[in-house]
């Protein structure tokens, strides 16, 4: 059919317009759909055994939320909201049983998904506290540093095999500790004591590990004679029947860490009012192979240091000695890579001990793994029993081994204690073998503490009492003289 004028100018009408509605709905927005969403700010969280608060924020977009509690061990300051963000106070009560404690809390809303927040909670102690009457912190007498209360600690002394024997103070041999023995340490050249100590074995109550009164006064009586001729004194753990030293495990960190911080809450309160005279130390020579071994010893320091502190007084500032993994400095510069933290800056020691090479210091009959030596140090080796003179451990070795402590933690201020270190006589050789031994174990003590004061270490000789064959003895306790001039004498030397 033929199309006219006018049916052509009626399609273009209507062309124009269905374009000009095209346009006018491009023109319009579109409405947003509202997307709902729910979260809270963590999705874990994890308490200490000791009552906490912490704040989590619940964030809403159009959701109305509820929270649910399945425990009544946690409170909640709400549980439930609406669009927005609204703060929750989470708190734990104290957890005074000896288990790890989980729970799930629930947050919910509508029908979208649910969102789970994890809390656990460390276990509670398993002995009460003994910090009952904490006191607050006095500085008077505490001004030293452990720097500069380490350029004060010229020579020490053990009272070896004496508070720490199994048994008694008297079960290995020694007599019990008097004023007169100190005196009589003091006016040969010490000036600063190392008292071993034993408390497992001299508890009141195992159950609750509280120490007997009788035992903690004895001990701050020796303290007493110490600190009386102005001597500085360690107090410390010794091997106390091995529950920590032989158990630096992850199966008994709790238990061992319960025990560490209530005997360091009685020790520590017990000897508060000692001024900076008196440092404590963590433990003795703790047996520590590897990290994870290390990681464990390392919370029974940081256990140590937190029960001391907490006390107050002269103890929110003493000196604590922490000690490297067996004590032994190889270890201790492999391992020992971070120290316990305290609230208290420069404060702090680290001990290490020395009896290198054993084969010379302390072995006392050849094994399958090295001969004992006789002989020890340039120009002190025997020329007719050579298979007796050292073959390793000798002055480039000690000097190594001292310098190794220096760089890790004397040029960084942290002072480090020569807590042990000694050589046993062997008094059945005879003749010209005697001599020579006896003259190189005095240049070995001489070298071993002149050393250790070229590198900032503060040498402590271990005497256990001992005057006859393979003693380290110095001291004659039953008369309160010197026994071994010629020991003594060489550490003397030693700090010229």
């Amino acid at each position: 059919m033929k199309k006219t004028i006018k049916d052509y100018l009626l399609s273009f009408i209507l062309c124009f317009a269905f374009l000009g509605v095209l346009a006018c709905s491009s023109d319009k927005e579109e409405t947003p759909v509202s997307i709902k969403t729910l979260a809270a700010s963590t999705s874990k969280i994890d308490f200490e055994s000791k009552e906490n608060t912490i704040e989590i924020t619940v964030n809403s977009n159009g959701v109305a939320w509820t929270l649910s509690n399945p425990v009544s061990w946690i409170k909640l300051s709400s549980t439930a909201g609406t669009s927005g963000q609204t703060v929750v106070k989470i708190t734990a009560l104290e957890n005074t049983t000896t288990a790890l404690r989980n729970a799930v809390i629930t947050l919910s809303g509508g029908e979208l998904a649910s969102e789970a927040i994890s809390v656990s909670q460390a276990a509670g102690s398993l002995y009460p506290s003994y910090n009952t009457n904490p006191i607050t912190a006095d500085a008077s007498g505490m001004g030293s540093s452990a720097v500069e209360l380490a350029a004060k600690i010229k020579l020490g002394w053990n009272i070896g095999n004496t508070l720490e024997a199994t048994g008694g103070e008297t079960a290995w041999g020694n007599p019990k500790v008097t004023k007169a023995l100190i005196d009589a340490v003091k006016a040969n050249g010490f000036n600063a004591i190392r008292i071993p100590c034993s408390w497992n074995q001299n508890l009141e109550n195992a159950a609750t590990a509280k120490i007997k009164v009788d035992w903690l006064n004895r001990v701050k009586e020796v303290v007493q004679y110490c600190v009386d001729n102005d001597m500085y004194v360690v107090v410390n753990i010794h091997w106390d029947g091995g529950w920590l030293e032989n158990n630096i495990t992850e199966a008994k960190k709790l238990e061992n860490n319960a025990k560490q911080k209530a005997f360091w809450e009685q020790i520590a309160t017990h000897l508060r009012g000692f001024d900076e005279h008196l440092l404590f130390a963590s433990a003795n020579e703790p047996a520590v192979e590897d990290a994870t071994q290390m990681a464990v010893l390392t919370s029974y320091h940081q256990t140590f240091i937190d029960a001391v502190r907490s006390t107050g007084g002269k103890n929110a500032t003493r000196v604590l000695v922490v000690q490297g993994p067996t004590t032994d400095i190889e270890k201790t510069n492999k391992l020992m890579t971070t120290l316990p933290t305290d609230k208290v800056s420069g404060r702090m020691m680290v001990e290490v001990h020395y009896y290198s090479p054993w084969n010379f210091a302390g072995l006392t009959k050849d094994e399958t793994w090295g001969k004992m030596f006789y002989y020890w140090g340039n120009g002190f080796h025997s020329t007719t029993d050579t298979e007796r003179n050292a073959t390793w451990g000798e002055e480039a070795d000690l000097e190594k081994n001292f310098k190794l402590m220096k760089t890790q933690f004397v040029d960084k201020g942290i002072p480090v204690l020569l807590g042990e270190f000694g050589a046993i006589r062997r008094t059945t050789l005879t003749g010209d073998a005697l001599t020579l031994h006896l003259n190189s174990r005095a240049y070995y003590l001489k070298t071993v503490v002149k050393t250790a004061k070229a590198n900032g270490l503060l040498p402590f000789y271990w005497d256990e009492g001992s005057l006859g064959n393979n003693g380290f003895g110095i001291m004659n306790r039953s008369n309160n003289t010197v026994f071994d001039t010629q020991a003594l004498n060489a550490l003397i030397d030693g700090l010229k």
